[in-house]
């Protein structure tokens, strides 16, 4: 996997060592030697990933970061800082400035590759989710695109079987508003992980009876906590052990002894990762619901039938698959009567009655204006016929009142077809239920016919 990182170093043989050792990964690399040149390569080349060190004249990482954060154009971008300053106090300077990560000089090469690897991968995934939620906003199907909010109330769980750690680590999440849970053992762990709804879950690595790498692996293999961050709590001799979890899909990590400030900051930002991604799934979500449904009636649209029809065709039906549309009589005469309020309302009407009447594994679309779609898998001739009967029927007995103490009769015609031919192109079948609705129409209204499809 390749990526484009931008390195932003004040001393050039800096840049230039970080430049070769990137490029032997196959990672395209550019430089830059101060915070304003960054921001400007940063805006202009989108870099998957940004180093940066802490230490440089005029507008120094920490306000070149907070720079690139406040900035829409680059705010997604990854940044790890880089400084030569170890106290714990300038890390936590640097996470609270919206900082991903930040390592220690000399640059330890093994520890700085995962974490390339590990937020290059989480920014592909939210990069796509972006992009899709921005189209979806821009469309007016998605949210606002508001920023993620506090992370007071979020829940998070703590692995660990070292009490005065968890209560540490419990305690210090606390002050954050984060929601801990405890627990000890790999079974507990799994068991509440898959019963509650977790923000974070914080695992050390220092578990004495059961293998800690074994647990992250089954929590990113289990389906309801594989997209839950998953921050590491790693003693300083177990760097081979950390490297592991990230092969795994840790998403951070903090060291023994535990900074209640450092653990708080880097929590935090896990947890409004988590948040902005789900926000991003939920607009795709709704976008993807409005372009493949019908708002007035809740049912599926004819985009959504034409690739759910041609899918059922190419999985072939031996026991036959068969098509219904249905046309609302005169219902010209509703909207210029009543008006199209009034019109909607025998629409949604109608579109109730359909959806009581037809089984749970057939599919029904709003075709067009007054026009709809039944598409019956496993279904006969005969067995066609009859639901178009049973379906008309239902719609002539509706109760419809437009207007106080006046009923207004409603009434469908059905064209149906059916085919048991696998090489029959879906258009095809829709045609010829097309053509017999138009007979239907033609022979009077109110009455289903059906004809083949060949």
């Amino acid at each position: 996997m390749t990526a484009r990182i931008l390195v932003v170093d004040d001393v050039a043989a800096n840049t230039r060592l970080l430049e070769a050792r990137l490029g032997a990964e196959y990672y395209q690399v550019a430089t830059s030697h101060s915070g304003l040149d960054a921001i400007e390569q940063a805006q202009a080349w989108q870099p998957d990933l940004i180093l940066l060190d802490v230490m440089m004249p005029e507008v120094d990482g920490y306000e070149t970061c907070k720079r690139l954060k406040d900035a829409p154009k680059t705010q997604h971008i990854p940044v790890v800082m880089i400084t030569a300053l170890s106290a714990p106090k300038e890390r936590l300077r640097g996470l609270e400035a919206g900082a991903d990560d930040f390592l220690t000089k000399p640059v330890d090469y093994d520890t700085l590759l995962a974490r390339v690897k590990s937020l290059v991968r989480l920014k592909r995934l939210l990069d796509e989710w972006r992009i899709r939620g921005e189209t979806a906003r821009a469309l007016g199907l998605g949210g606002d695109g508001a920023g993620p909010p506090s992370v007071a109330g979020a829940r998070a769980l703590v692995i660990d079987d070292f009490e005065p750690s968890m209560l540490m680590m419990q305690d210090g999440l606390a002050r954050e508003g984060i929601l801990a849970a405890r627990v000890s053992t790999e079974i507990d762990a799994i068991h509440l992980a898959a019963t509650m709804n977790f923000d974070l879950i914080v695992l050390s690595l220092a578990l004495t009876n059961q293998d800690p790498l074994r647990v992250a692996a089954k929590l990113r293999a289990a389906e309801q906590t594989q997209n839950i961050p998953l921050l590491l709590v790693v003693d300083p001799d177990q760097k081979s052990r950390m490297l592991r979890g990230f092969d795994i899909g840790a998403s951070d990590w903090v060291l023994r002894p535990v900074d209640e400030n450092e653990l708080r900051a880097r929590a935090r930002n896990q947890i409004r990762r988590k948040i902005y991604q789900d926000r991003l799934r939920a607009d795709l979500g709704h976008a993807l619901e409005m372009a493949l449904t019908d708002a007035l009636t809740g049912f599926y649209n004819q985009r959504y039938l034409m690739r759910h029809l041609r899918g059922l065709m190419e999985a072939g039906q031996p026991q036959g698959l068969a098509v219904m549309m249905i046309d609302v009589d005169h219902f010209k005469s509703v909207n210029d009567r009543w008006g199209h309020q009034i019109g909607d309302q025998a629409l949604r009407a109608i579109a109730d009655a359909l959806r009581r009447r037809i089984r749970v594994f057939d599919s029904i679309a709003r075709y067009g204006g007054e026009e709809f779609a039944v598409v019956m898998p496993g279904t006969s001739v005969d067995e066609a016929k009859s639901a178009a009967e049973r379906l008309r029927t239902a719609i002539a007995e509706m109760q419809f009142y437009p207007e106080p103490g006046l009923r207004h009769r409603l009434t469908v015609s059905i064209g149906v077809s059916s085919t048991g031919q696998p090489d029959i192109a879906p258009e095809r079948l829709l045609q010829s239920a097309d053509q017999a609705l138009y007979r239907a129409k033609r022979e009077g209204r109110n009455r289903s016919s059906y004809q083949e499809a060949v």
